[in-house]
C-alpha cells in the first residue's frame, strides 16, 4: 500500500494527525527533500527506510515503491503541503494503477493557508474579494495563454502565486497588464510557518523592487489583492441586523 502525504506547510506540526500516524507506520518513506521540513523525518519508526526524492527520477520512485510494494512494505510518499498543488502526483497514480498497486491519497495544510496565517489575511473579505486564484508565472514550466497571470489579473480576484519569486519582473508586468493597479497591496511569504519564515509587504508598483532588494528567489509565495488593505465590510453572518438558520435578526 502506497499513502500519499501533505506534509503541510512546514512547520512539523502542521502535518495532519492522520499524515504523522501514516508516516510513523510507514517502512518506507520518500520525501521531496528540497521542499519539506526534515524534522517531519523524526516521526519514523526506527529502521524505516528513506529516500530522498529530489534526488530521483520518477522512474526511480516507482522502482522503490514496486521493490516495497513486492515486499509487502507500507510507503509513504511525502509532498510539501498539499499535494493536490503543484504536486506531480497524477504521474504517480497512473503507474500505480496500472501495475495494480493500491494507494491513497492524505491532504495537508497547503502553503497558501501557511502564507495567509503568517500575514494574518482573511482572502475572501466582503467586498472586496470572494474569489481565491491559486496559480504561477510561466517560466521553464509552461502555462495555458488563458491562465496567464495578465488573462488571471482581469478579474480583480485575490491571487496567489506559486512558483514565481524568481520571476517578479514578469510578474510584475502581467499584473499591471492585466489591470492589477500599482497601488493594490502585494506581500511575498518565503517559507510560510517555517522557523525562518519572513514577510515582505510592498504594493504591486514595487514588487519586482522589493524582493530583488530582499535576496528572495524561491521558496515563496506572492500574494495580490485588496485583502490585504484595510478596507472591507462586516460580514453578514454575525451581523445583528441579519437573520440565519439559528438566530432572528435583533435590529
Amino acid at each position: 500500500m502506497v499513502h500519499f502525504v501533505g506534509a503541510g506547510s512546514g512547520a512539523k506540526d502542521l502535518i495532519t494527525v492522520r499524515g504523522a500516524k501514516l508516516l510513523g507506520e510507514a517502512d518506507v518513506v520518500i520525501y521531496a527533500g528540497s521542499l519539506v521540513n526534515p524534522e517531519l523525518l523524526e516521526y519514523v519508526k526506527p529502521g524505516c527506510e528513506v529516500h530522498d526524492s529530489a534526488k530521483m527520477t520518477l522512474e526511480e520512485v516507482l522502482a522503490v515503491i514496486r521493490d516495497a510494494e513486492a515486499a509487502g512494505k507500507t510507503t509513504v510518499r511525502l509532498h510539501t503541503g498539499d499535494s493536490s498543488l503543484y504536486g506531480a502526483v497524477r504521474e504517480q497514480f497512473d503507474p500505480l494503477e496500472a501495475l495494480g498497486i493500491p494507494y491513497d491519497v492524505c491532504p495537508g495544510v497547503s502553503a497558501f493557508c501557511g502564507a495567509a496565517a503568517a500575514l494574518k489575511a482573511e482572502y475572501t473579505l466582503p467586498d472586496v474579494s470572494q474569489t481565491v486564484i491559486i496559480t504561477r508565472c510561466a517560466g521553464r514550466t509552461p502555462v495555458p495563454e488563458r491562465e496567464s497571470i495578465r488573462a488571471l489579473a482581469a478579474h480583480g480576484a485575490t491571487m496567489v502565486l506559486f512558483l514565481s519569486t524568481g520571476l517578479t519582473a514578469k510578474v510584475q508586468e502581467e499584473l499591471l497588464a492585466g489591470g492589477v493597479s500599482a497601488d493594490t497591496p502585494a506581500a511575498v511569504v518565503y517559507k510560510a510557518t517555517w522557523p525562518d519564515e519572513r514577510i515582505l509587504r510592498c504594493t504591486v508598483g514595487t514588487l519586482h523592487e522589493s524582493v530583488a532588494a530582499s535576496g528572495i528567489t524561491k521558496t515563496a509565495l506572492i500574494v495580490v489583492g485588496r485583502c490585504l488593505g484595510d478596507e472591507y465590510l462586516r460580514s453578514k453572518l454575525y451581523d445583528p441586523g441579519f437573520s440565519t438558520e439559528f438566530r432572528e435578526a435583533s435590529r
